[in-house]
């Protein structure tokens, strides 16, 4: 018996395995006695490499009104300054053809889990995937422990991700509220298929 046949639509482009070693990640840090008195917190800035493997999955439906398609993914983050990882994730990029809408789900051991949603746009030979969670959005939400919603509490991310030929680029900006203050967590790197 053949496999069936799916159009994957524009997740065919992030089919592949990404690596890239440009990455900088800007994170907050811990305020001191002397900076806890300043607006904006202190931040710290960390290079790093990583790979990104993402595996088609194929088409699941739902209620059997709406077919989807899914491609899996995992990322792999690592310091350059100690080759440690500092980052791992798990999710989905999904896409709903009837509506043109693209979505993303993920997880983070740090017990974060998010369904993000946006819509794709294609321009001189590349492709945009753009996709929005918030912690009070209804459509597009944010999950977090206890302990996060505290100390950490993610209040919104933006993911944008670029694919033009076998490079792909991408920005991630998480909003949270730590040590009292909002803070722009800022990821993105440039990644070769290999």
């Amino acid at each position: 018996m053949a496999a069936k046949k799916v159009d994957f639509g524009p997740l065919e482009y992030l089919i592949g395995t990404w690596k890239g070693d440009k990455g900088l990640d800007v994170a907050p840090e811990k305020p001191d006695a002397k900076s806890a008195t300043k607006k904006n917190l202190p931040k710290e800035e960390n290079p790093y490499f990583e790979t990104i493997t993402i595996e088609p999955v194929g088409d699941v439906t739902n209620a059997k009104e709406q077919t989807l398609v899914v491609v899996r993914y995992h990322q792999s983050v690592f310091r350059k300054s100690d080759k440690e990882q500092f980052h791992d994730e798990i999710g989905y990029w999904i896409w709903n053809p009837a509506n043109k809408t693209v979505m993303q789900s993920l997880m983070i051991p740090r017990a974060v889990g998010l369904l993000a949603g946006g819509k794709i746009t294609e321009a001189k030979g590349a492709i945009t995937f753009k996709v929005s969670a918030g912690a009070d959005n209804k459509d597009w939400g944010i999950v977090q422990s206890p302990f996060l919603q505290k100390k950490a509490k993610t209040e919104q991310f933006v993911h944008t991700v670029t694919i033009s030929g076998k490079t792909m680029t991408y920005s991630e900006t998480t909003t949270l509220s730590i040590y009292g203050k909002k803070f722009q967590h800022v990821d993105g790197n440039t990644l070769t298929k290999s």
